[in-house]
């Protein structure tokens, strides 16, 4: 026991813990744990975003009118530019057989997909910024939860020089080095979630005005098309 007592490595340390201590600690190492797997998934994520939005996009402007990319386009695409732009052609498809539009019809044709089409962004980064709770969550609290666990700690070795009536480095250094580990484990736990969520939430910014700027060129595409058909 006195060796376990005088072992201040993180094992040993997370050993002897206060079982309040050792909560704290678990609770610290699977809030990271789970912060680095949710940055995983949404890098990927991203990365696979990206890749599909630069295919659409050559797709788009690869000189095909809108007919012939609605009819390549599926119903249920796979990429986020392909379900904005189907969110607009859906209602295109339905006009574009019939007879001539009156310029009301047109501007109305023309509002009701924009309205879609801004109704599918949304939907799109809200699909993209599932899992951002996570990482916030862990960023802002993790180091109040190694304070705590700190704080805690710190009591307990208070606690232990009034029993053994001493304040020597072999009774004080154990207690303040598993209160400090806690600290620690709080701060990495928190700093790498806190660069996650500042990187992905710039990503999903830049992503929203893509999809913004792609929803204007469609929305200008299909207004062409309209004044042919008045």
């Amino acid at each position: 026991m006195e060796a376990s007592a005088n072992d201040i490595t993180i094992l040993g340390l997370f050993a002897q813990a206060d079982p309040v201590v050792k909560g704290v600690m678990l609770m610290l190492v699977l809030a990271s744990i789970w912060s680095w797997t949710v940055a995983f998934d949404k890098w990927m994520q991203f990365s696979e975003l990206e890749s599909r939005a630069k295919q659409f996009e050559r797709a788009f402007w690869s000189g095909q009118s809108i007919e012939e990319l609605d009819d390549k386009v599926s119903d249920k695409p796979r990429d986020a530019l392909g379900r904005v732009f189907s969110a607009a052609a859906r209602e295109w498809r339905d006009i574009r057989r019939g007879a001539p539009l009156t310029p009301t019809s047109a501007d109305l044709l023309q509002q009701r997909c924009d309205r879609l089409m801004q109704a599918a962004i949304a939907r799109e980064l809200q699909r993209v910024g599932r899992g951002f709770g996570v990482i916030a969550t862990v960023g802002s609290t993790a180091p109040f939860i190694g304070l705590f666990g700190t704080v805690w700690g710190i009591m307990n070795a208070f606690s232990d020089i009034a029993e053994q009536n001493q304040t020597n480095l072999s009774v004080v250094a154990p207690g303040i080095a598993e209160a400090l580990l806690a600290t620690a484990m709080g701060l990495v736990a928190a700093i790498p979630a806190v660069v996650f969520y500042n990187k992905f939430s710039g990503d999903l910014d830049r992503f929203a005005d893509r999809l913004e700027a792609f929803s204007d060129e469609v929305a200008a595409r299909l207004s062409r098309r309209l004044a042919e058909r008045i």
